[in-house]
């Protein structure tokens, strides 16, 4: 299995000595990909406050692509037979149903950052956007814009976010992809960092939905989207 969850990763983790850091509920839902030291140089690139921007937006495609190519991995197939050049049937396999991606972007396009890596794995692919802002007056997350394909309710979900903090706003991204008529088990949420809260706020409102990221940490590197679009 190309996968360790969440739970089996954190346990052995120096960032956590605490088994108890995510409810139980949320344990099966979120996987982390394999860490290698490839993966952790990655990491620590972006986490170095030393990092040259084009350094860092260079080993973040890198850690990007590995999640997406990894998110693939998690979405449905079946089989399907093809005739070789050389007239022959290959028994290989294809998608079940038609897939598209979904960036929740906030005020600093946090999600479209993972849009370039999307398209680099699957060329054809639809990506919709759904704006998040937080309204001045109530102090809440507010959807005022989404864009999505129109048959999106057919369709399997891949929505990015690169950082997961405290889940608010993939909350409310996945409330408007149910509006659309998706349904949560069709969804799968894509970071690259996230808190154990953030992960608890999603997964538990939404025990269905499945999340890949790379790292769980209380401390996540919330100067991505600025570095990485050269906002900082």
């Amino acid at each position: 299995n190309n996968y360790v969850t969440a739970m089996d990763e954190a346990a052995t983790s120096e960032n956590y000595e605490d088994d108890d850091i995510f409810a139980e509920e949320t344990r099966a839902q979120l996987k982390l990909i394999k860490v290698n030291d490839q993966v952790r140089r990655l990491q620590t690139i972006i986490r170095d406050r030393n990092t040259s921007r084009s350094e860092f937006v260079f080993s973040s495609d890198r850690l990007i692509r590995l999640v997406i190519e990894e998110g693939l991995n998690l979405l449905p197939y079946k089989p399907h037979t093809v005739t070789t050049p050389s007239n022959t049937e290959y028994n290989g396999i294809k998608f079940d149903r038609g897939n598209c991606g979904v960036s929740i972007i906030r005020s600093d396009t946090q999600g479209e950052a993972m849009e370039q890596g999307l398209r680099d794995s699957c060329r054809s692919i639809r990506i919709g956007k759904i704006l998040i802002q937080t309204d001045d007056e109530s102090n809440q997350a507010k959807v005022f814009y989404a864009k999505l394909p129109k048959d999106i309710a057919q369709r399997n979900v891949l929505l990015m976010y690169p950082i997961l903090s405290s889940g608010n706003t993939a909350v409310k991204a996945i409330e408007v992809l149910e509006e659309h008529g998706v349904s949560d088990k069709r969804i799968i949420l894509l970071t690259l960092f996230t808190t154990p809260d953030g992960a608890d706020t999603v997964l538990l409102k939404y025990p269905r939905i499945r999340m890949l990221s790379t790292e769980v940490d209380g401390v996540v590197p919330n100067h991505f989207v600025q570095k990485y679009f050269g906002t900082d």
